[in-house]
Order: C-alpha cells, then structure tokens, then sequence
C-alpha cells in the first residue's frame, strides 16, 4: 500500500492493469510455479510471466497492488486487494472505482457493493448501455496513460528481475518512483500532477 496522499488524490480509485513479460524459457526460470501462461486481450497476444493489479487515483498515485500469475481471475484479486487492505476504504467517502468490462458479475458486484464500492465499467458485448458510459472513454485513456508510465518511462516489462525476490524488488522500486513523482509534483504545485518529465534523464 502507498503512503497517505492528499485527500484530493483519493477521493475516487481507479483500476488499472500492465502485464509483465519474462523473457527467460519457463522450464528453466526460478519463477515457474508462480509465473504463467496468459492472454493480453489489449494487445491480442499470449505472454509468460505475472500480472501486475493496480488500484491508483485519478491522478495515477498507486495505492494498492497485487503481483499475481498471469492466470489469477481478477475480479477475485481486485476483491482480495480490498479484505487484504481495509485501510483502503475505511473513514473515506464512498468510492468509485473505474474497471474494464472484464470486472462484471452480479456477486462481484454485490461484494463490491458490501465494501461500500461503486463500480463503474464499460458494456459488455449484448448489455444495454451502463451509467457513466460518457466517462468511461476519457477515463479509460487515463488507464492506458498510467499503464504506459509505468511500461515506457519506468521500464516495467525489461526489469531484469530472474527471480520472485528480485521481481517484487523492481516492481517496488517502479512503484515507488511513480508515487514519489506524483507526491513531489502535487506538493510543488507542477501543472501535470503524474508527468515524470521532469526526472526523466
């Protein structure tokens, strides 16, 4: 879990998805038994490795994550983040939390909702159009914005991490880089909050 933000940083949480790739054979690396097969719906392709679960602000600040295989169902990660971290959601306004349309289901749903957490999502193919739906483009690029912060300027997906202590250590340290820029940018009063430009050299 990041640290305490500005309660202007955390009104509303946002979900937000990068897959991890390894390129080492998976019989020989140390992560086989926690790094496995998957599917990237966004870029239509198969990859080995770990999924990166992020939860963050509107503004990208992280606020909780999870480092799972690549086939753990997310809608269970997303509610586990939340039992894991209570803090999360305790004496805070109500939240609304932005998803894809792959976080859908009646019981996630109503176990969000049991959380005192308002979903919001996309349509999925066949269902009439959901509340919110004008937010859901603008947001979503917000989504795609964070995942390429942490994809193309932090270099997620070549950390050179070969084994589980050392994975977790750089998505740490990529975590960390992001939410200190972020801090550091708000409390200066940057025009940008999440821009890293400025460290970017």
């Amino acid at each position: 879990q990041a640290p305490n933000t500005p309660d202007t940083l955390t009104r509303h949480v946002i979900i937000a998805r990068a897959e991890k790739r390894e390129r080492s054979h998976a019989k020989r690396s140390d992560l086989a038994g926690w790094a496995e097969y998957g599917y990237c719906a966004s870029h239509s392709r198969f990859f080995w490795g770990l999924r990166l679960h992020l939860v963050c602000t509107v503004h990208g600040m992280p606020v909780a994550f999870a480092l799972t295989s690549a086939k753990a169902a997310e809608r269970e990660v997303l509610l586990d983040i939340f039992h894991v971290e209570p803090g999360l959601l305790a004496d805070r306004p109500r939240p609304t939390l932005l998803a894809d349309k792959n976080y859908y289901g009646r019981d996630f749903v109503r176990d969000l909702a049991g959380l005192g957490v308002r979903l919001l999502r996309p349509a999925r193919k066949g269902e009439p159009e959901r509340a919110g739906s004008a937010l859901f483009k603008p947001l979503r690029q917000l989504i795609e914005s964070v995942n390429q912060t942490l994809k193309g300027q932090l270099d997620l997906e070549r950390h050179g991490g070969r084994t589980p202590a050392g994975v977790t250590v750089r998505v740490l340290q990529r975590l960390l880089a992001l939410t200190a820029a972020i801090w550091h940018n708000h409390k200066t009063g940057a025009p940008v909050i999440r821009s890293l430009t400025a460290y970017d050299h």
